[in-house]
This record gives C-alpha cells, sequence and structure tokens, in this order.
C-alpha cells in the first residue's frame, strides 16, 4: 500500500482556541470535499481528494473539558481561574477534562480515516503506541490502562499509576480533529487543581519528572513526528 501523505504544520505557541477553529476548519474542508466526491461519483471526477494534516503546537495553560466530562472534576472557580491566568473551554472532544500547558506536545491529526481504516478504537491505540514508541526511546516504559485511554507508566501496579499522555478524539465523516497531550517539561502543578480525566486517585507526570533532567522539547517533537510516519504509514511533507 502507497504511503498516504500528510500535511505537517508546526503551529508554535498557539492559543486554544485559534487551534480549535483551525482544526475545525480543516476537518470541515475534508468533509465539504467528501460530499463533492459522492456528489461527483456518477461523472468520475478523480480530482478530489481530501487532505491529511498533522499538527504540532504548545497552549498557554488551560483547562479543556470533554463532552463526557464533569465541570466538578476543575477544582478552581471562574475567579481562580482568572487570578492564575488560566482558560478554561467546553469541547468537543471525547474525555474528560486535562490540562494543556508550556512544554506540553500537542498534536492534532486531521486525518481521513477512509485512507487509512475505518476503526475509531485502532486509530486510538496508534496514537498510544506513537506515544509508547516514542517514550521508548528514552528508557520510558509506557503502557495502557484497561479502560482508559492514553499512556501510563506502572499502569499495573496501584497506587504507582501515573498518567505521561492523555488522548482525546472526535470524529466525523471519518475525519479526526483533536489528538493527544504528552507532558514533556510540563508544570504538573496546575494538574493538583483538576481530577486529571475525571480520574481519582491516580498521578500525573512527565518525560522530566521520569528521567531527572529537562528534555529537549525540539528533540521530542521530531521524534513524534517520525514516529508518526511509521505507525500510521505516512510522509509528511511541508
Amino acid at each position: 500500500m502507497d504511503k498516504q501523505k500528510v500535511i505537517f504544520k508546526d503551529l508554535g505557541i498557539i492559543e486554544y482556541k485559534a487551534a480549535w477553529d483551525y482544526q475545525e476548519t480543516l476537518l470541515n474542508e475534508n468533509v465539504q470535499i467528501k460530499s463533492a466526491i459522492r456528489n461527483a461519483a456518477s461523472s468520475h471526477d478523480s480530482n478530489l481528494t481530501t487532505t491529511n494534516y498533522f499538527l504540532l503546537c504548545e497552549h498557554p495553560p488551560v483547562y479543556t473539558l470533554g463532552k463526557s466530562g464533569k465541570k466538578e472534576n476543575v477544582l478552581m472557580n471562574d475567579d481562580e481561574l482568572a487570578a492564575n491566568d488560566i482558560a478554561f473551554f467546553n469541547t468537543n472532544r471525547g474525555g474528560d477534562i486535562t490540562f494543556h500547558g508550556p512544554q506540553q506536545i500537542v498534536g492534532y491529526p486531521i486525518l481521513d480515516l477512509e485512507k487509512y481504516y475505518t476503526d475509531i478504537g485502532k486509530y486510538l491505540r496508534n496514537l498510544e503506541e506513537m506515544v509508547i514508541v516514542t517514550l521508548s526511546e528514552y528508557g520510558i516504559k509506557g503502557g495502557r490502562s484497561k479502560g482508559e485511554t492514553g499512556v501510563w507508566i506502572d499502569e499495573d501496579i496501584p497506587g504507582r499509576e501515573r498518567k505521561i499522555c492523555a488522548i482525546g478524539v472526535r470524529c466525523s465523516r471519518w475525519i479526526t480533529m483533536h489528538g493527544f497531550a504528552l507532558n514533556v517539561n510540563t508544570d504538573l502543578g496546575y494538574f493538583t487543581h483538576i481530577i486529571p480525566c475525571g480520574i481519582q486517585n491516580k498521578q500525573v507526570t512527565s518525560m522530566e519528572k521520569e528521567l531527572g533532567y529537562t528534555v529537549d522539547y525540539n528533540e521530542v517533537k521530531e521524534k513524534i513526528k517520525r514516529n508518526f510516519e511509521k505507525i500510521f504509514e505516512s510522509e509528511m511533507t511541508g
């Protein structure tokens, strides 16, 4: 099978809402193309095709709540959020509450899964695998916690389970958006003001905390890109 072409864009430090709006634009463009393809099927117009994107970025401090989440999992009121300069958004992704902030790699794949496989479960597992493989290059053993999306460390040891990467996605007409958030040198103090992912009594960690030193953020981004290409059998452009 030929490798899928994926346009890569590093958005740098960008406000959460701006990145969300951009994702929505790319998703909607692809959904419209899919409609046009169906309408043009009888004329055999082969020039129409959807476009895959892989966006990486970093957000100023923000808590985001998934559509199945509960606001009570945010342990700060609106005044406290404002006083600490932390934004808050209800989102249309899956999952509960999470934090995005500096030195965290946030990835937003905008993929047409009909070009890959029409299986959301497999897509989520592959996102996890991409992170697990990346962590392994630093000697960190990431794994999966049964019934909980994301990447964990010591997930089978009660009391020691800690999450290093959160994952939450949305899919419309097999076009994906939202994605993953990997804690590299993230200030974990922000997680003390929420019940991360709505999961009680489990910790959150970062690559920096696990390794005991500040990790080269840009190096991790490059490894994420390369492992995305391998796991998703894709070729980055741009």
